[in-house]
């Protein structure tokens, strides 16, 4: 497993422990897509509904793949052992990324702008410099767009426990040795 891909994981870990209580639970998920529906107003209801999903999907594969003793919280360590195993978590890691990066094509054109782009990554809680960072990544075009299905691909690339080098990876710089 790379280390990016662990850098990645423990900042996601974090950002989706909404209430900062140390463990994962569905409010959080509940959390966090209220604060991504949010930041996008100019989204319309079925791509807020298919956001959602993705992250209920989300939470409900965690929880049925690693809650053994049913009482509705993921630790960091058992949060690892899913989301950086393909075989358990790709299905729900897909509709995700499907859902999410839908959500900022927020006028149907297969493109997300810069500011809904900002404001969703802002929604989930990542920093203002790394997103810019990121966007800047993918190459935007003249209009300050990036192609929906490369952002897809990267969400996808950011779970993926070989995956090194990506663009992903400036949302969750190393740590200064």
């Amino acid at each position: 497993m790379r280390e990016e891909a662990i850098n990645r994981v423990k900042l996601v870990f974090t950002l989706f422990d909404a209430d900062g209580n140390g463990v994962l639970e569905s409010d959080d998920f509940e959390l966090m897509s209220s604060r991504v529906a949010a930041a996008v107003p100019g989204a319309d209801e079925s791509r807020k509904q298919a956001m959602r999903a993705g992250f209920t999907r989300y939470w409900n594969t965690l929880v049925s793949e690693l809650d053994t003793d049913h009482d509705g919280r993921i630790t960091y360590d058992e949060y690892q052992a899913c989301v950086l195993s393909p075989e358990r978590f790709s299905g729900a890691i897909d509709a995700f990324a499907s859902g999410f990066a839908h959500f900022g094509d927020v006028d149907g054109s297969g493109m997300v702008s810069r500011p809904v782009f900002v404001g969703m990554l802002r929604g989930v809680g990542f920093d203002l410099p790394n997103i810019h960072a990121l966007f800047e990544a993918f190459e935007p075009d003249a209009e300050d767009r990036l192609r929906v299905d490369l952002w897809e691909t990267e969400i996808r690339n950011f779970y993926a426990p070989d995956m090194g080098g990506i663009p992903a990876d400036l949302l969750a710089p190393a740590a200064a040795a």
